[in-house]
Formats: C-alpha cells, sequence, structure tokens
C-alpha cells in the first residue's frame, strides 16, 4: 500500500511547491508525485499527469491531495475523480479539507460533495432549459437552417445536367457543394414529393 501524491496548477506561472511540500510532509515520497500544469477546462482524466497517476495506482494505495479541489475543475468532477479512484480500490485523502473516506468523517464529507455535486448539475439543466427557452421567444431556430426549395430545385438541374453528361453522382454532387448523400436524399425528397401530388 502506497502513498501517492497529486499536484495541479493552472498555469506555469503558478508554483506547486507549497502542495509538494504538505504530500512530502504527509510521508509522500517524492518520487511518487505526479503533477498536472493545465487550465480548468479539462476534466482530471484529460490532464497526462492524472493519466499516469491511474495507470500506476494499484488496488489498497492512498491518493493524497492537497485540497480535494486539486483533483478536478469543478465539484462534479472532482467527485467523478473521487468515483474512479475508489472503483478502482484506490483511497483517496485530502491534507487541509481533511477529506478521508477511511473516517466517518471523510466519508460523511464525500457524501455531502455528492450531494452538491448533484445540486449544480440540476442546476446547470435549469440554466440551459432557461437559456433555450429564452432563445425560442425570441425568435432563434434550433437544428438545421431552412433551404430555399428554389435554390434545391435549381442544384438538382445542375447535377441532372451533369450527370447526362457523364458526370459521377459524387461529380455531379461536388459541382453544387453537396455530399453525394446530400445529393441522393435531396432527390428523394424531390421524388418523394413529386409521388405526393
Amino acid at each position: 500500500m502506497r502513498q501517492i501524491g497529486y499536484t495541479r496548477v493552472s498555469t506555469a506561472s503558478q508554483d506547486a511547491q507549497l502542495q509538494l511540500d504538505a504530500l512530502i510532509d504527509a510521508g509522500v515520497q517524492k518520487r511518487d508525485v505526479f503533477a498536472d500544469v493545465t487550465s480548468g477546462s479539462k476534466t482530471a482524466i484529460e490532464r497526462p499527469g492524472m493519466t499516469k497517476l491511474l495507470e500506476y495506482a494499484e488496488t489498497g494505495d492512498t491518493v493524497i491531495v492537497w485540497r480535494i479541489d486539486r483533483l478536478g475543475r469543478s465539484l462534479i468532477d472532482v467527485l467523478n475523480t473521487v468515483e474512479l479512484l475508489r472503483g478502482r480500490g484506490v483511497h483517496v485523502r485530502s491534507l487541509s479539507d481533511g477529506i478521508d473516506p477511511a473516517t466517518s468523517t471523510g466519508r460523511l464529507m464525500l457524501h455531502m460533495l455528492a450531494t452538491l455535486a448533484e445540486y449544480e448539475r440540476e442546476l446547470i439543466v435549469e440554466r440551459v432549459n432557461a437559456g433555450i427557452a429564452a432563445a425560442r421567444e425570441s425568435g432563434t431556430r434550433f437544428g438545421r437552417p431552412r433551404v430555399n426549395p428554389a435554390i434545391i430545385a435549381e442544384k438538382l438541374a445542375l447535377v441532372a445536367e451533369a450527370r447526362s453528361r457523364g458526370r459521377t453522382a459524387a461529380e455531379a454532387a461536388a459541382l453544387v457543394g453537396w455530399s453525394r448523400a446530400t445529393l441522393y436524399r435531396h432527390q428523394a425528397d424531390a421524388k418523394s414529393k413529386a409521388s405526393s401530388f
């Protein structure tokens, strides 16, 4: 059972020395510390240091961080990382937050984090739905933009003319800026509209 350290700073100008010193004071060997210098936009599993840590850690090991927020860019990311590690039998301990799942207080803190993360997820969904509703009310249309049927008919005529001169379907479609699949779709639409009259 090893103690594995993890440090993260957002930019190269920030210094992880405070985190590193705390980990070494807690008994982590310097060779067992993994580090990331990365912006907050990447989730934990997208970071090279965390990827190496996940490959290195084994069941029974403990990952130690200076603060729990070093594990992720958001509460949801932190919780996902903790759950990923715990799912592999790896313990997590945060020095300054007092989060240690081996203790009842640590487990309580993790449950509180999980509740807050769920709340954060629900808030994000509510904000997205409110934004979509507001955009619809102001006239924003979602989905594929409407295409003028006259332009489609004109392009189909150009494609038909090119095909009559020996061009392949792909070549003829490319002349009007379509893929072969788009050409076939528009031809099928035109045929079904013609047969419905």
